[in-house]
């Protein structure tokens, strides 16, 4: 791509964002879109909302698990930035029409007290920076249709992300865990939507521990000259499918032990 297409479609998914009108595939406008054009999209995105006055307070990270990466025929996680306008704390409720077609993840998310920074990045590197774990939820958006009205292609891993790793929102729980009060692989959460049992998994389904999750991200962020800051939050991947959240709804993650989380939805 361009750095005139690479503008152009970013500009593209921020009106999408302001308006709540969906933008068509940018893979479909752009067949030969690389996984490199579509971070560069995303990064002229996130650089407008700054612009905007919006600043970072961390990380996503998606495609962790093996059937997500096996439904995109991929092989690798993607990644996106959380901003300060996309925090809510457990128990708060959602405006309506904040979001297009929201869906839910459980995740653990990491708050880092330490930055991570280089390809030499370890294992016990992003231990000994992790300053808490704590149970969350992601809120997933779309700015970009999910699929072709004409030819029924659906999204792929460009058009997502492109448009921020399809982030929008994260619902941090109250509990924070030292990170090796738990085995994080043995995490899980049982996700209700209005009381009906929808999902549940394991932290195993992040990249068999969602550790490895963080890890992935630290070095791969310093291949492109950026790191993990300290104060950073850190989603590290969803271990359930996602989760439509229609208005009206109630979704609550029980994750045992490691405490709960709702949001609802007007």
């Amino acid at each position: 791509m361009t750095p005139q297409e690479i503008t152009q479609a970013a500009n593209d998914l921020s009106i999408a964002d302001r308006t709540g009108e969906q933008i068509g595939l940018l893979s479909l406008r752009f067949p030969g879109m690389t996984l490199d054009d579509a971070y560069a999209v995303q990064a002229a995105l996130i650089a407008a909302k700054y612009a905007e006055g919006r600043h970072k307070i961390g990380w996503k990270i998606g495609l962790t698990s093996r059937a997500m990466q096996q439904a995109l025929n991929i092989t690798t996680p993607d990644s996106g930035v959380l901003l300060d306008d996309m925090l809510f704390q457990t128990g708060d409720q959602v405006a309506k029409g904040r979001f297009i077609q929201p869906r839910i993840e459980a995740e653990i998310a990491f708050v880092m007290t330490a930055p991570l920074d280089g390809t030499k990045c370890t294992r016990a590197d992003v231990i000994a920076a992790t300053g808490h774990v704590s149970p969350a939820l992601e809120i997933l958006d779309t700015r970009v249709l999910r699929a072709d009205p004409e030819t029924g292609q659906p999204r792929v891993i460009t058009d997502t992300i492109s448009d921020n790793a399809a982030n929008a929102g994260i619902v941090l729980g109250a509990e924070q865990h030292a990170v090796d009060a738990h085995d994080l692989r043995w995490v899980g959460a049982i996700v209700s939507r209005d009381e009906v049992v929808e999902e549940t998994g394991l932290g195993a389904g992040v990249l068999n521990d969602p550790v490895t999750s963080v890890l992935w991200l630290a070095r791969r962020l310093a291949e492109h000259g950026q790191s993990i800051d300290a104060g950073d939050i850190v989603l590290s991947g969803s271990f359930i499918r996602p989760l439509e959240a229609p208005p009206g709804s109630d979704i609550h993650a029980d994750f045992g032990p490691f405490g709960p989380v709702r949001i609802t939805f007007d």
